[in-house]
């Protein structure tokens, strides 16, 4: 009898499906490790919770499982804060000092106005009501929060008013989140209104950057912002399934990694 077995079958799935509403995706071999099960009671326990609607079954492991809308907000910021921190301090320490930022709605573009809090000298423009309160802890920042219809859910403002706002900028750089990139390289999003957002966004910055922990990898939703293509680095934090990187390989995009060590996240 495996260690693992210990647990009934039940036990076991319901602590995986904690660990996956934790860290927002989980791996097979992760899993076999920690449970000390073998690969095939893992692969057997997430076809389980997949047939029954709990998590979605991805490259090598397991994502919460989204159907047409998106995680409760409230739930997405506790969602792998670890990994989120991590990217973020990436993505802020490629951004210098003296610029213009735009800023989008989201847990880890939260987690980067966090961490240009030290920066000098910035406008950042953005339709996150959330991002505007974090910045307003640094005077060495503008802070021009773009209008639009309130989402209380998350403190975002979207609609007509926004893209307008958006159109009187040309920034030096935008920081982007997304609800998941697919096999083919496509931005995607739940909310169309935020997709239309963010599809101006880019097209009114001269360097793009995505923001995505490995949950949104491989991950869909209705509402289609564009490509990898149309960006410029993508700042993530488990290495990506070789099977993306050879279908994106055409493009000119740099991917950075910022790996946690001894993760049920990470892809192996």
């Amino acid at each position: 009898m495996e260690h693992g077995d210990r647990l009934t079958g039940g036990m076991r799935k319901a602590q995986i499906l904690e660990i996956t509403r934790q860290d927002g995706r989980v791996t097979v071999e992760g899993l076999a490790q920690h449970f000390d099960v073998t690969v095939h009671t893992i692969r057997r326990d997430l076809s389980d919770l997949a047939d029954s609607g709990h998590v979605e079954r991805v490259h090598g492991g397991a994502v919460i499982a989204d159907g047409s809308t998106n995680i409760d907000y409230v739930q997405r910021q506790q969602l792998n804060a670890t990994g989120k921190q991590a990217i973020a301090k990436a993505c802020a320490a490629a951004i210098p000092h003296k610029v213009s930022v735009f800023i989008n709605i989201g847990t880890t573009t939260e987690a980067v106005a966090r961490e240009l809090l030290n920066h000098r000298d910035l406008i950042v423009v953005t339709n996150s009501l959330n991002t505007a309160n974090i910045l307003s802890a640094n005077p060495n920042i503008d802070i021009v929060v773009a209008g639009g219809s309130l989402r209380r859910a998350d403190g975002g403002l979207l609609g007509n008013l926004t893209t307008q706002v958006v159109d009187f900028f040309k920034f030096d750089y935008a920081v982007i989140s997304c609800a998941g990139i697919d096999a083919d390289g496509e931005l995607l999003d739940f909310d169309l209104q935020e997709v239309h957002a963010t599809q101006a966004i880019i097209s009114r910055s001269r360097s793009t950057f995505v923001v995505a922990d490995n949950s949104k990898i491989m991950r869909t939703a209705p509402g289609r912002i564009g490509s990898v293509q149309d960006i410029d680095t993508l700042f993530t934090d488990a290495a990506l399934p070789e099977t993306l990187l050879e279908n994106w390989a055409e493009y000119d995009l740099k991917v950075e990694v910022s790996e946690q060590p001894n993760s049920l996240r990470s892809m192996n």
